[in-house]
C-alpha cells in the first residue's frame, strides 16, 4: 500500500520537486483561460460580472481585479503566449480559448473604455 503521508524531512519522495512558481502559474492561467470560456460560451455576461464573481465567490485576490482586469494587466497577447507554451508542454491542457485568440490578434482587451 502506497502511503499518502509527506516524505519525513531527509527522505526521497521519489517525485521531482516543482517550483512553487511554476504550480502557480500552471494554475492561475488554466483559471484564466477557463474565465474567458465561460464568457464566450455565455455562462457569465460581462467581464465585469466574472470579476466580481471570481473575487467574491473563490478568493481571486481582489488586488488583481478578478481574471478579466488581470488579463488586461497583463496584456490578452502575453497570456496567449504563456498558454501556447504550456499547451506545448502538456497538449490539450492549455488551448487558448478561441475569443482569447481572436483578442490577441485584433489587441483587444476586455475593460477598453478604462484603458489609460
Amino acid at each position: 500500500m502506497k502511503s499518502i503521508a509527506p516524505a519525513a524531512e531527509g527522505e526521497a519522495s521519489g517525485q521531482p520537486e516543482m517550483p512553487s512558481v511554476q504550480i502557480q502559474q500552471r494554475t492561475v492561467m488554466a483559471m484564466l483561460n477557463e474565465a474567458v470560456r465561460c464568457l464566450s460560451d455565455g455562462i457569465i455576461r460581462s467581464p465585469r460580472d466574472g470579476d466580481v464573481g471570481a473575487v467574491f465567490g473563490i478568493g481571486f485576490p481582489p488586488f488583481r481585479g478578478g481574471p478579466f482586469r488581470y488579463m488586461d494587466s497583463l496584456g490578452v497577447q502575453i497570456v496567449v503566449q504563456r498558454l501556447e507554451d504550456l499547451n506545448a508542454r502538456f497538449p490539450g491542457r492549455y488551448e487558448p480559448a478561441e475569443l482569447l485568440l481572436e483578442m490577441a490578434r485584433r489587441r483587444q482587451v476586455f475593460y477598453p473604455d478604462e484603458r489609460s
